[in-house]
């Protein structure tokens, strides 16, 4: 069982993922966040919130990543750069996996069904399904 202590040392690591999803960030880094061991961190930070925290963070730059795509007016490239992936092949790899379309795909589809929705709605509406459970997309 995680002890209060621990849990509020993990949701300051979870709160940087959050804040920082950009910037280069690895499971050693966040573990001082959280001073903990990094073994230790990875396996709290898992029966805490039920995923690792490379699919935390990875979940945060898709559901960023979405918003771009949304905007469209920067490519899939830039928008991979943008929110903290370093491999293009990688991005759109986990995009697919969690999304059920390419970036390519998720960008060039018509939107307006969250365009008139508020930003913290539509976040939730549109936030990527995590630990391969995406949803067929819907075809326009």
């Amino acid at each position: 069982m995680t002890s209060l202590e621990d849990l509020a040392r993990l949701r300051r690591a979870r709160d940087q993922m959050d804040r920082d999803y950009a910037e280069p960030l690895d499971v050693a880094a966040l573990a001082r966040t959280a001073l903990m061991s990094t073994g230790h961190f990875a396996r709290s930070f898992r029966a805490a919130y039920g995923e690792t925290p490379y699919s935390y963070l990875m979940t945060r730059r898709i559901e960023r990543a979405k918003a771009l795509l949304r905007r469209g007016d920067l490519s899939v490239t830039e928008v991979c750069f943008e929110v903290g992936c370093t491999s293009l092949g990688s991005f759109s790899s986990r995009f697919t996996e969690l999304v059920g379309e390419s970036p390519s795909a998720y960008r060039a589809r018509d939107h307006g069904d969250v365009a008139d929705i508020p930003a913290c709605v539509a976040k939730v509406h549109t936030r990527p399904v995590r630990n391969g459970e995406a949803k067929a997309a819907p075809h326009a």
